[in-house]
């Protein structure tokens, strides 16, 4: 494997291409995030809990915009290969439609009844009205921010993470500067505090929206679709769509209130605790960046392989990412482990959530591996292949069975310490990847989505199409036609906060810690 990996070239100047672009957004905005944390941490708890409750609801909407973003993204994937530009183009109008949609009813919520959705997390008087301030304003860059999510989703499928990258990682910093100006009041700015930040956002997303649209359009890109173009297709095509998609938005949806969960547990068990689980969840976010952007470029760089029909060569390609991922998560986990005495030096906290934090980070670096494994198999691998009810079911299964149950045995019934009941959430990592390894080995994940017009069939799969050991050079059987599937797939969870320029800001229950 090492040096059949060693060989190709191509392979490796492709996925640095695609994901270090991602991994850079990643880090850009993990770290922008805490800088923008401390501003608004200045103003004080209610300030804090009004900004981050109301993140809530946009978290809510990424959930779906994911979802859609997602069906958008394999779609696109798998018809670029198949260099079938006019099905892009229309993927494309389906996914911003849906996208554009969805986001108008949130921002008509937010505008309406902003009280109402925030009385879900609490009844405080002064937390519900800054936050439903923040919500109105931030509410009218919802369509702005699912227009920018779309665009930026279908850029990295067709292999262009570039642009995408310089665009968010622009707005970013420019959320944050304005942060800096209007939640503060420096430089003769007024101190606006938590409509500052609002406002912040909103002026961010609108700059992220306009310099996209106008590189797209104005240097005439592939994706500069006319209106009819966009607008092409048809109720058949829309219901193929939407159910790829419905089974990541379920699957996010299920996996975000089981995190919930997690946090409820935490915060029952104590602040200190609660501040222990938070720092390492802050540092193991930014260990993690990389390989964000590497499930990102499996999912792509595997898609466009299916939709060309080499599906030989698609399997050849995760399983090289099923062995680079894990090899780095190794060498990650052991950093992360000797550093985090240096990591949490930065942190003025006592000797008490410094050993919590602490053990907590050793739990993370010594299953760094598998996790890695799961976020590559689950995100880049199977979803590639249109195989989202099997990870649906696969991340269903290990929270809400294994990992939110444990969690409530561990901390609140047997009382035990933070860093175990961690140990007993991450168990599900295991249940993942030893499912989820028997999957990938399978090969029943790898369906093709978009098969020539002049070959139909319907429901045939990769082991009709594969060799059974692909250890040997076998070309596929002559005649052996491109296959349509009806499965669903998907793209990643883990890129949510890169196109986002308010997910730099304070969002209660969304720590990276508890990512797959």
């Amino acid at each position: 494997m090492i040096n059949h990996l060693k060989s190709d070239r191509v392979f490796f100047k492709t996925m640095i291409a695609i994901g270090l672009p991602i991994a850079m957004q990643n880090l850009i905005a993990s770290s922008l995030s805490m800088v923008d944390t401390i501003m608004i941490g200045q103003l004080g708890e209610t300030e804090i809990a009004s900004v981050g409750l109301a993140n809530q609801i946009t978290f809510l909407l990424h959930l779906f915009l994911f979802g859609i973003s997602s069906g958008s993204a394999i779609f696109t994937a798998q018809y670029w290969g198949n260099k079938d530009l006019a099905n892009v183009k229309k993927i494309l109008g389906l996914g911003l439609v849906s996208a554009a949609s969805l986001a108008a009813v949130f921002t008509l919520l937010a505008f309406f009844i902003p009280v109402q959705l925030l009385r879900i997390f609490t009844n405080d008087p002064a937390v519900l009205a800054l936050g439903s301030d923040y919500l109105r304003i931030v509410g009218f860059s919802f369509i702005l921010m699912a227009v920018s999510f779309t665009l930026s989703s279908v850029l990295r499928s067709i292999g262009e993470a570039k642009l995408p990258m310089y665009i968010s990682a622009g707005a970013l910093l420019m959320n944050t500067c304005l942060n800096y100006l209007l939640i503060l009041g420096h430089f003769g700015f007024p101190a606006l505090g938590v409509r500052g930040a609002a406002i912040a956002t909103l002026i961010s997303r609108v700059a992220e929206w306009m310099i996209l649209f106008g590189l797209i359009y104005g240097r005439r890109h592939l994706l500069a679709a006319s209106i009819p173009e966009l607008l092409s297709f048809n109720r058949h095509y829309a219901a193929r769509f939407f159910k790829t998609t419905f089974p990541v938005v379920l699957n996010e949806s299920l996996w975000a209130v089981g995190v919930t969960m997690y946090i409820i547990v935490y915060a029952r068990m104590g602040t200190n605790n609660v501040a222990a689980i938070n720092i390492a969840s802050t540092i193991e976010r930014l260990s993690m960046v990389l390989f964000f952007g590497l499930a990102n470029a499996a999912a792509v760089m595997i898609g466009n392989q299916i939709g060309a029909g080499d599906l030989k060569k698609a399997f050849s390609y995760a399983s090289r990412f099923a062995f680079i991922g894990p090899s780095l998560g190794v060498l990650t986990g052991l950093m992360l482990i000797f550093l985090s005495p240096f990591m949490l030096s930065f942190y003025q906290i006592s000797d008490s959530v410094f050993q919590s934090a602490r053990g907590i980070l050793l739990i993370y670096g010594l299953i760094m591996p598998v996790r890695v494994f799961n976020i590559v198999n689950i995100v880049g691998i199977l979803r590639s292949g249109g195989d989202t009810r099997f990870t649906l079911m696969l991340d269903t299964v290990g929270v809400w069975v294994i990992a939110v149950p444990l969690a409530f045995l561990g901390g609140l019934y047997l009382g035990l310490p933070i860093e175990k009941v961690v140990l007993l959430i991450v168990i599900e990592e295991f249940f993942k990847a030893a499912l989820g390894f028997w999957r990938f080995r399978s090969k029943k994940w790898i369906n093709r989505l978009v098969g020539d017009s002049a070959h139909q069939h319907p429901q045939e799969t990769a082991q009709q199409l594969l060799p059974h050991d692909m250890t040997q050079e076998q070309p596929l059987e002559d005649g052996a036609a491109p296959v349509k599937s009806h499965t669903r797939s998907a793209i990643d969870l883990y890129d949510l906060p890169v196109n986002d320029p308010e997910s730099t800001e304070t969002c209660i229950g969304t720590s990276a810690g508890e990512l797959k």
